[in-house]
């Protein structure tokens, strides 16, 4: 196997026929150290504990260089060794896995109703979290709210608050666009189409801070975590508030131009005509407009977001809801495969199981609906992550710009 470059190469599987896994090739050249490392970093991370033996043929690399990277590895605390594993001929094995503690990093979700801070440690693992609820975000008391339960999960860290890497910040890129159906006055939205939150955050720590379109950021957290281990293109599209979306070509998050590759929700869903706008799938496959269902019926409207939904009283609304959603999502899924040749498309939301697993299949039965003559019909899955995932995903991106091989592009094993 040629070692010359830190390439990324797709290797078939062990069965014929496998679609190949992309795995990102160590070198044995001089310079190489830094990258090498994360790409010993990034195996343990998808396969989970390894022995040196493994991580040498995950990576390319030869045994001498990955008893040089292991020790540095481990003299910096990012790995930690396992119990050794007997009943093999010769001597214990001892596998490598990630240290819980060798970085931490933080994640902030801006909703329109509620934000979230969760601290991940270096497994991606939950280990504090933090909400504050809100009729909205208004930013004279979201800011100063946010640097407050940054100082506070930093101080819950104690000693290892110095191995914080970053904060990412998830949020709506038009949270003030939809003004009119969410009832904001114009200071309000003028106030949201205006500020650059990730600067603004930045003005309130000294950690490093990334931002991210909320469900780009959900849309990594899935890729990272979720089905995206096992999927190389697929759509996703998250169930909230506003319908939003992420792209994912390649194992590769897709942001676009502007960063807002994905943005489903101003799908038009008919031709316009004669100087009408046509309706937008934000229109029809929001919880928005199950909220106003459930108001309108004199029903708590946030039963939309939690089991309630498919209960009586609300569960009429919710199937009617799911009866006009539908439709629209499928046509959404048509829409992006015939651009994008996608593998498949996963559904994921801030909603309970059962309503999104509902809401899922009857998308897959409005599929059927449409002609599929030239085009590769996509598998429609439900995603793993759920309503953490924005701000998991905000966490995932300082942790991954730190200790992924690239910093640009999120890559998989």
């Amino acid at each position: 196997m040629n070692n010359d470059a830190a390439a990324t190469e797709a290797l078939p599987d062990t069965e014929p026929g496998d679609q190949p896994r992309l795995r990102p090739r160590g070198s044995n050249q001089v310079g190489m150290r830094q990258f090498n490392e994360r790409v010993v970093l990034q195996a343990l991370r998808v396969h989970g504990s390894l022995a040196k033996a493994d991580i040498a043929r995950l990576t390319g690399l030869t045994a001498q260089t990955i008893g040089l990277i292991t020790a540095r590895l481990d003299e910096d605390q990012l790995l930690r060794r396992e119990a050794p594993v007997r009943g093999r001929v010769g001597q214990p094995s001892v596998p490598l896995g990630l240290h819980p503690d060798g970085a931490f990093a933080i994640g902030i979700k801006i909703g329109r109703r509620s934000a979230d801070w969760l601290l991940v440690d270096f497994t991606g693992q939950v280990r504090e979290r933090l909400v504050l609820d809100y009729a909205f975000p208004d930013i004279p008391v979201l800011l100063p709210a946010i640097k407050t339960n940054l100082n506070r999960l930093l101080k819950k860290l104690g000693p290892l608050s110095d191995r914080v890497v970053g904060v990412g910040v998830a949020a709506p890129f038009q949270l003030g666009g939809w003004h009119r159906m969410l009832g904001l006055t114009a200071e309000q939205s003028q106030a949201w189409n205006q500020i650059d939150l990730g600067a603004e955050v930045q003005k309130l720590t000294d950690l490093p801070v990334s931002f991210a379109k909320d469900t780009s950021a959900a849309c990594v957290a899935e890729l990272l975590q979720g089905r995206g281990r096992d999927i190389r293109s697929f759509l996703y599209l998250f169930m909230d508030t506003f319908v939003g979306g992420g792209l994912v070509l390649d194992s590769h998050l897709h942001r676009g131009i502007h960063g807002n590759a994905g943005a489903v929700a101003s799908l038009p869903l008919r031709v316009a005509q004669g100087g009408e706008l046509a309706p937008q799938l934000i229109g029809e496959a929001s919880l928005w407009d199950l909220e106003q269902r459930f108001r309108q019926h004199g029903l708590d409207p946030m039963a939309a977001y939690d089991a309630r939904a498919l209960q009586s009283p609300w569960l009429p609304y919710s199937q009617e809801w799911i009866a006009r959603a539908a439709p629209a999502l499928a046509q959404c899924v048509v829409s992006g495969t015939a651009f994008l040749d996608v593998e498949a498309v996963v559904m994921d939301g801030a909603v309970a199981p059962d309503l999104l697993r509902a809401l899922c299949e009857a998308t897959r039965a409005a599929l059927t609906a449409y002609s599929w003559e030239g085009l590769h019909r996509p598998r429609l899955e439900l995603g793993s992550i759920g309503s953490d995932a924005r701000a998991l995903g905000g966490a995932l991106l300082p942790l991954h710009t730190c200790f992924a091989p690239d910093h640009d592009v999120i890559l998989k094993v």
